[in-house]
């Protein structure tokens, strides 16, 4: 019997970010789906329904703080479903917003290295 593999959305504007990311997550056994932005990002999201979504702050187009707003709005998976906001930089005021949402983790990328955001990944998908 095969086993599905767990989706996980990649929101990030740095292509070789996004890739490498990408690229590790699958080497862990996940099913990775990719956006560049928010707006596709979100789209992604409400097709596909991912387990977890690692989602940049600042892009353009459409931000990571709008775009986990219209998540939340969304459906009731879109309330719920968690979310890891990752940024090189963020004040106060930005770490609260997104903390409002509700199942949200927030990581400044200098403080995490690669390994210990799968690690964090795999915590929360075994919860």
């Amino acid at each position: 019997m095969e086993t599905r593999k767990q989706k996980i959305l990649v929101v990030e504007d740095d292509h070789a970010l996004r890739q490498v990311l990408t690229d590790r997550l699958t080497e862990e056994g996940f099913e990775v789906l990719a956006a560049e932005d928010g707006e596709k990002g979100l789209s992604l999201a409400q097709l596909h329904h991912p387990a977890l979504i690692l989602l940049d702050i600042f892009m353009p187009r459409m931000d990571g703080i709008t775009m986990l707003g219209k998540l939340r709005q969304s459906d009731e998976w879109g309330q719920k479903v968690f979310v890891m906001a990752v940024t090189n930089s963020a004040d106060a005021t930005t770490i609260a917003t997104i903390a409002g949402f509700g199942s949200t983790e927030f990581l400044i990328k200098s403080d995490w290295g690669l390994e210990d955001i799968i690690a964090r990944i795999k915590t929360h998908l075994r919860r």
